[in-house]
Parts: C-alpha cells; structure tokens; sequence
C-alpha cells in the first residue's frame, strides 16, 4: 500500500524502479523471517495461537517475492532475457535471489489443505525447504549490499537464531516423557 501512495505522489525516490525493487525485496524476506519466527515463538513461550498464522505469512511472503521478482525482470530488464542472463553472471547475488524463489514456489503451490493431504508427510519435508530459502534470503541481501553489511548481518543473527532454537527443540533438548 505505501508503494502505491508513494508512486501517485511521485515519491518513489530518484531511481523509482530500485526503490520498489529494495522495498518489495526487504518485506520479502521481513516476511519470511516472520513466518519462520512462528514456531520458536510457541516453542518459547508455549502461546500456539500464532501458529495459525504460518501459512497466510508465507503467502504474503511469496506474494512480494513475485512482486519483486517482477520488478527485477519486468521493469528493470523489460523481459530482455540476455540482459538478465548478463546480470546473473555479473551478480550472482541475482542467482541465488532467483532460486530462492523457484524454491519457494512449490511451497506456495502446496500451500492448501488438497495439497497436504495429497503429500502427506511429503508435504512437511517439502516445506522444510523454507529454512534453505531463508538461508538464501539472507545471502542474496549480503551479496546485494556494497559496504554497509549491518542490515544483512542482523537479518542473519535473526535467521540463525531461529535455526538454533528449532535445532535445540528438535536434535538437542531432551525429549520429555510424561
């Protein structure tokens, strides 16, 4: 929404397509982050209720990963195909913005009570994909950044704590008998 208010005040900064590329890229990952940070939650504090929540945040989070994936190939490199490959040997944080995508669309798809029925246990090792596409989430704002490294560094701190804390409840922490 502030996208939209920004672009009809003409406000979209100097370079307005970067600018929407940046932001649809930050809440893409924001998102992400969120919808990781879910269960941690529970398994912190013993609150269940956010669980629910899981699957609208990762679609909201496909969601502005499609829109920054169609900025980057629409109104950045207008469908020019050549230019993209050229820009993905050049920046491979290109590449690995873009697989984390493709990893995400199946999670996307899946995302509905047919589909987890249909693949039943399948469908959750299929959604453990989700901690690659943090990982690569991560490392596609590392590489994109020039000098500054501290936003990507503490979306990184973030990430890996969250990974901590699922590794200690699921490997680690002793399993209680009752």
């Amino acid at each position: 929404m502030r996208l939209f208010i920004l672009a009809l005040q003409d406000d979209l900064s100097a370079n307005p397509i970067e600018f929407v590329e940046r932001a649809t890229g930050f809440w893409t990952l924001f998102i992400l982050l969120l919808t990781l940070s879910l269960t941690p939650v529970r398994l912190l504090t013993g609150i269940a209720w956010p669980i629910q929540l899981r699957r609208m945040t990762g679609l909201f989070m496909y969601f502005y990963a499609c829109l920054h994936i169609t900025t980057y190939v629409w109104l950045d490199h207008s469908f020019f195909w050549p230019d993209i490959s050229h820009d993905i040997l050049k920046h491979p944080y290109v590449l690995v913005g873009f697989s984390a995508f493709l990893f995400t669309t199946p999670l996307a798809i899946t995302s509905n009570n047919f589909m987890i029925r249909k693949l039943g246990r399948r469908w959750k090792q299929l959604h453990r994909l989700v901690y690659l596409i943090g990982i690569l989430g991560v490392v596609h704002f590392w590489w994109l950044v020039k000098k500054d490294i501290r936003e990507p560094l503490l979306y990184g701190c973030i990430l890996l704590a969250l990974l901590a804390i699922r590794i200690y409840s699921s490997y680690i922490q002793p399993k209680r008998t009752g």
